[in-house]
């Protein structure tokens, strides 16, 4: 199981591209976002069998959570891909209209 991550500068449709993606850390992502529990935040709400967007204004909101996936990560694979996330939510909340896409399997 892993999780993509896609950023769009807007609303993704079926002819939409990405703005740039986050596909090396998926399988390490998963697990961690696993250890939240349902609903908790907005990175609780990732599904990892379904995709699951995030506006700009959820991004931001998560990026404050950030610190506890890194107390939920418990190898270094995972903590880099926490990082990779990081970076992910901090372009989507920095760029007006744009979604992130987290593609499950």
């Amino acid at each position: 199981m892993g999780i993509e991550i896609e950023l769009y500068p807007q609303r993704s449709n079926r002819r939409s591209r990405p703005l740039r993606g986050s596909y090396g850390h998926g399988e390490a992502l998963a697990p961690v976002l696993a250890r939240l529990g349902p609903g908790e935040g907005r990175l609780g709400r990732i599904d990892p069998y379904r995709d699951t967007a995030l506006n700009e204004q959820d991004a931001g909101a998560a990026l404050a959570e950030l610190p506890r996936l890194e107390e939920l990560a418990d190898a270094p694979s995972q903590l880099d891909a926490v990082r990779d996330l990081g970076r992910m939510l901090a372009d989507c909340a920095a760029t007006p209209g744009s979604w992130l896409l987290f593609v499950g399997d």
